[in-house]
């Protein structure tokens, strides 16, 4: 017998999803950072060149329809209207499938104009590799979207975890096995871009599964509207949402695609030459986005919870949401940020032991980098905010003024031979700050009760820092300490030991300051418990 959703609450959805981005970039790491080392900073960036046209590829067909689906499906079932949320997973997957079949075709058969248009012909296999990804996270998203909605978190969560392991499995073994063969670095990242395109095939059967067995729900009275109003919906809602996203994406190629010109024709390097200089940004870039992955589980589920409150007209708890969630993205970004920035060198050299020149040029890119981190994720927060606000404009407007910031900042700098490279993170910080405090703005001008910034900020802000500073100290101290012994293995254990340090001062200092309160925790698993252990108010 087929079983029905199961719900959650806003905490225990974010909770559940937080928990699968844990587990999924643990099991990243255990992929990205061995095929660094595999791969070597040109082969990286053949891979990197392929996963940002995929990444915008997807960005524009799934990034804002899925979220549409979600707010709309939450809307329908607080009102009751279950056949409606019906009728707009079969519509939604109807207009996922054609849109992901356009982007695979694309991916596919333009493979060398793409690989051209990013200044990096040899990104030509990888690309090609990665194309039957696009229409298989599609369909998988439409599924995504609609559980979401219906306040379970669970199917995406176990979704990911499964792209995650067989990414490993196949993708890493492939490029290994490819490289050991004699093959170049191209197929190499080929080989691993493949791994990808494995998981995205076995997640998606995943969630077609779960909806079969989970599709009996009680019957219901209402009248679903007709399908072209419920594709018109979904647009209206994903068109503005898709854009701010796609604008994400198009501007980490247009990044990529300047930099790599700025550096051929102004320093005269080589394609290669500019492909191994990059590679230095892009290591940083690796871990830059780390912090910004955990703050996806709260805006999907913020925004179906908050449409549902809406649509229920109860402010209170539409204003409740909106500040948990301020205060759980600052409790998260802001450590991670921080930590980033102090432990740039050793954190880069203790990953990639085989890249040890690559890691040492790449630990100036990441020290700017960790700070440009902790905007990124007040970014994707409050665009989610602003998207449950139906203000779905405001990001991409924001995102525009960012971005002609950072392509001009790009030009200039890495254009100037006595700073090229180095001046591609300075424009990421920069974009990335104007677009944050903009949008904070604006979540401040339209939401029915005003945050309250100065408290959500001031109290994690102080306890970062105090927690940057412990870092900073325990790793000199221990690195003089352990300076008898082997250089790579001092600087591991001198990091390992900073890194435990600085979450013992900054969990103290949680708690000493009462940045985490009782409401945060109460709806999470055993939250009850931590209240009473933690002495939570």
């Amino acid at each position: 017998m087929s079983k029905q959703e199961k719900k959650q609450s806003f905490l225990g959805g974010v909770a559940t999803l937080t928990m699968a981005v844990f587990a999924v970039k643990v099991i990243g790491a255990l992929y990205k950072i061995p095929l660094g080392n595999v791969l070597g900073t040109e082969g990286m960036t053949h891979f990197n060149a392929a996963y940002k046209i995929y990444s915008f590829l997807l960005s524009l067909s799934t990034a804002g329809l899925p979220l549409a689906l979600s707010k709309l499906t939450a809307e329908a079932r607080a009102l009751g209207r279950r056949n409606q949320s019906r009728a707009l997973l079969r519509v939604a997957l109807c207009l996922f499938a054609v849109i992901g079949t356009v982007g695979t075709a694309l991916m596919f058969f333009q493979a060398e104009a793409l690989a051209g248009m990013m200044n990096n012909s040899l990104a030509y296999w990888p690309i090609r590799a990665l194309s039957l990804s696009v229409v298989c996270v599609c369909i998988m998203s439409a599924f995504r979207g609609y559980t979401q909605g219906c306040e379970n978190m669970v199917p995406s969560a176990t979704s990911q975890i499964i792209e995650a392991i067989f990414k490993l499995l196949v993708g890493l073994t492939l490029a290994w096995y490819w490289i050991s063969l004699g093959f170049g670095v191209e197929i190499g990242a080929a080989g691993a871009i493949l791994g990808v395109t494995v998981s995205t095939v076995l997640a998606m059967g995943y969630m077609i599964f779960h909806h079969v067995r989970h599709q009996r729900e009680p019957a219901s009275a209402d009248v679903p509207d007709k399908d072209s109003v419920l594709l018109g919906r979904i647009l209206s809602i994903g068109i503005p949402i898709t854009l701010g996203a796609s604008g994400m994406s198009l501007l980490t190629l247009i990044d990529q695609s300047l930099v790599m010109g700025r550096l051929q024709t102004v320093l005269g390097l080589t394609e290669e030459a500019a492909a191994a200089l990059n590679g230095e940004y892009e290591f940083g870039m690796t871990l830059f986005n780390l912090p910004s992955s955990f703050i996806p589980p709260v805006t999907m589920c913020l925004i179906p919870f908050v449409s549902a409150a809406l649509a229920r007209k109860d402010h209170a708890q539409t204003a409740k949401l909106v500040s948990s969630s301020l205060r759980l993205t600052m409790l998260l970004a802001l450590p991670a940020g921080v930590g980033l920035s102090v432990l740039s060198g050793p954190i880069l050299q203790m990953l990639y032991p085989a890249q040890a020149e690559s890691a040492a040029a790449a630990a100036y890119h990441l020290r700017i980098l960790g700070l440009a981190s902790v905007f990124v994720c007040i970014m994707l927060l409050t665009n989610g905010i602003l998207q449950a606000y139906n203000r779905a404009r405001i990001p991409v407007l924001t995102l525009l003024v960012g971005g002609v910031c950072k392509i001009v900042m790009n030009y200039i700098l890495v254009g100037n031979p006595d700073i090229h490279i180095k001046g591609a993170p300075i424009s990421t910080l920069c974009c990335y700050l104007i677009i944050a405090g903009l949008n904070l703005y604006f979540v401040w001008k339209y939401s029915p009760e005003k945050p309250r910034y100065f408290s959500v900020l001031l109290k994690p802000a102080l306890a970062s820092a105090v927690m940057g500073g412990a870092v900073w100290a325990v790793y000199g101290f221990a690195g003089r300490a352990l300076s008898g012994h082997s250089a790579y293995g001092a600087n591991a254990l001198a990091t390992l030991v900073s890194i435990l340090a600085g979450v013992v001062v900054y969990f103290i200092l949680v708690l000493a300051l009462q940045i985490l309160r009782a409401d945060d925790v109460r709806s999470i698993p055993k939250g009850a418990w931590l209240i009473r252990k933690l002495h939570l108010k």
